[in-house]
């Protein structure tokens, strides 16, 4: 698509015209692009009714919080997430991501032990719950509801779901979160969720209300109401565990695959953040990602994007883009010294949030992987190995491995 052009028109699922940003400067033109939304106000087919009930993408453009907001009212609710993703934040976190890293590495060697053949599958043993359990923490979610969150954030973020599918996973997931909520407003810890609800319910209202006496412009501009804080929750533990959990698989995926690569870092050549920046851009761990809206019609490298479409940010595209990236960008290389910055974290106003957290995790699950299993490989051709069911993520479903010898 990128070899046509740095904007394509693009067929959204249930016969949906939308667009896509492919180019490295023209996507970052288009994210910091001043009549550029992200709330769904702005898009022309929802607004007049022509998006069908259970759409798969419906979620992403309706969702309330920081990821559908513009302008003061995206900034009210940042700074209240925020608080949590400091630079002094993610750095308390590192000696609990570190024990629980090795803990999991403790848990994947005993799995291929038991296995027949060696083989296991690294991305449920180790590249799932390493970040699921890190945002869980984060957000104060207990134990039971993790499992159940994974596979509804899975259905949330699949683009080939069934309306009907999509619709009972949209429910349940909110039902779930509430659960979660309610959990913490009964028990209150340190954690997120306890902080949204206690700031949510300092003006003594009942938590249970749905009102918008919590908006920017009611009672206090830095409450969130009920609607807001099970959406502002959805973001977190979608955003703050799949993105990771595919970041993780696709960085594994490509050392394995460039044993060239991971000498250089074990040589001192380059290091584990390196690998992650350029997984990042390589085989970036969100491959399409909904939406952005015109206000008005806008060119993009000369070709007219009419208010209200959808578009979507090819980040996988623009990560490959060698007009930016030189005319090696299809190469991995650890040690790739560019000026140009990869935008798959995003860029401006909307930059990813947890971004320091995503990178701190995978540097240290990397780093302690292939330092604990020196001779790890991949158990089948990449090219069996079976894709996930989206255009939005972009990684595989499993990640069968054999851990070779141990150095522990």
């Amino acid at each position: 698509m990128l070899a046509r052009g740095a904007v394509a028109e693009v067929v959204l699922p249930g016969d949906v015209p939308g667009m896509a940003v492919l180019g490295h400067e023209a996507l970052k033109e288009f994210m910091g692009h001043p009549d550029v939304a992200k709330s769904a106000e702005h898009f022309t087919a929802l607004q007049e009714g022509r998006i069908p009930v259970g759409w798969p993408l419906t979620t992403f453009a309706t969702v309330p919080g920081m990821v559908t907001a513009d302008g003061a009212e995206h900034r009210r609710l940042r700074s209240l997430i925020g608080k949590a993703f400091t630079a002094r934040q993610v750095a308390a976190l590192r000696p609990g991501v570190e024990r629980l890293t090795a803990e999991l590495l403790d848990g994947v060697a005993a799995a291929a032990a038991a296995a027949d053949d060696g083989v296991v599958d690294l991305r449920r043993h180790f590249a799932l719950p390493l970040p699921m359990s890190v945002i869980s923490e984060l957000l104060g979610v207990d134990a039971e509801f993790r499992d159940r969150l994974h596979t509804l954030s899975t259905q949330v973020v699949s683009t080939d779901i069934a309306p009907e599918e999509a619709v009972a996973a949209n429910r349940e997931m909110v039902a779930v979160l509430g659960a979660v909520a309610a959990s913490r407003r009964a028990r209150p810890g340190r954690d997120l969720t306890s902080a949204l609800i206690a700031s949510r319910d300092d003006d003594g209202s009942d938590s249970s209300s749905s009102s918008s006496s919590s908006s920017s412009s009611g009672n206090g501009g830095d409450r969130l109401s009920q609607h807001e804080l099970i959406g502002t929750m959805l973001v977190m533990i979608v955003a703050g565990h799949e993105t990771t959990l595919n970041l993780i698989t696709n960085a594994v995926r490509a050392l394995c695959a460039h044993p060239d690569q991971l000498e250089l870092i074990r040589t001192g050549a380059a290091d584990w953040a390196d690998a992650v920046e350029e997984t990042l851009r390589w085989d970036s761990p969100v491959s399409f990602f909904p939406f952005r809206y015109p206000t008005r019609d806008v060119t993009v490298d000369g070709t007219v994007i009419p208010r209200g479409t959808p578009v979507l940010a090819g980040f996988s595209a623009a990560g490959r883009d060698a007009a930016a990236h030189g005319p090696d960008a299809d190469r991995f290389d650890v040690a790739r010294r560019s000026t140009t910055r990869h935008l798959s974290l995003g860029h401006g106003a909307h930059y990813c949030l947890g971004a320091p957290l995503a990178r701190m995790e995978t540097t240290i699950a990397l780093r302690q992987v292939f330092t604990r299993f020196p001779d790890l490989r991949i158990a089948v051709p990449e090219t069996e190995l079976a894709r996930q069911r989206s255009f939005v993520g972009n990684s595989v479903r499993e990640l069968p491995v054999v851990l070779g010898r141990s150095a522990s």
